[in-house]
């Protein structure tokens, strides 16, 4: 379920009886050979899926994030990070005076992060906001998954494959993994360092792999949302 697929008086009955909300956090950015916005697609997936599960609904995604040192891959579309934060605190403002007070903030992009620490202050002054976040890559259960798998996921290669994030052929084998020479580059240092985009390991794995990696981010939002 989807906002965009209600009225406004769908949300407010919805409302009446329940106060959760997900909010999508994506990003339109280089991902090899896969689509620009493929960290919001991934977490567009996920939280349409839970959505059928649970009833709760999903908030248009923010497909901007902060991609500063992709500025030299055409078709990334970066927000500064002050903008970005700006925007996460108004869109959380918005919909908690409406009464979404339990908000899970479904996360594509390791960029976004700093939008964390934002949301620890907005539970400290907004009475009764209950926020969570989760960023499928790193989680325990996704992880488990890629090590039984003997994988290791990296931007852009097979660990964000899914057939939805496909947008041309990808390459066979294993691109070595990329060792940046420093944590801070700019963007032109970045594009020279990473060529296609993507930062080394296996352009794509196994289709079942694939379910196994979506499923238990599945699980893992579903039970977040119970915000037990």
């Amino acid at each position: 379920m989807r906002l965009e697929d209600l009225n406004w008086m769908d949300a407010e009955q919805y409302l009446k009886t329940d106060d959760r909300l997900m909010v999508v956090l994506g990003a339109c950015e280089q991902h090899g050979y896969l689509s620009l916005l493929t960290d919001s697609r991934i977490p567009v997936a996920l939280a349409d899926a839970a959505s059928r599960t649970t009833g709760v609904p999903v908030a248009p995604p923010l497909h901007f994030g902060v991609s500063p040192y992709f500025a030299r891959y055409p078709g990334t579309i970066s927000l500064r990070l002050q903008t970005y934060l700006s925007v996460v605190e108004d869109l959380t403002r918005s919909v908690y005076a409406q009464g979404f007070k339990r908000l899970l903030f479904i996360n594509g992009h390791g960029g976004n992060t700093p939008a964390t620490t934002l949301l620890h202050e907005l539970a400290n002054v907004l009475p009764g906001l209950q926020a969570d976040w989760y960023a499928w890559w790193v989680a325990p259960a996704v992880k488990a998954v890629m090590a039984e798998a003997q994988l290791e996921g990296n931007h852009a290669n097979w660990e964000e494959a899914f057939a939805f994030c496909r947008v041309a052929d990808l390459p066979d084998g294993v691109k070595p993994a990329v060792v940046a020479p420093r944590a801070i580059l700019n963007a032109e240092q970045e594009r020279a360092l990473y060529g296609d985009g993507v930062f080394g390991g296996r352009y794509q794995a196994d289709e079942g792999v694939m379910q196994q990696v979506f499923s238990a981010a599945l699980a893992d939002i579903v039970a977040k949302l119970k915000f037990a």
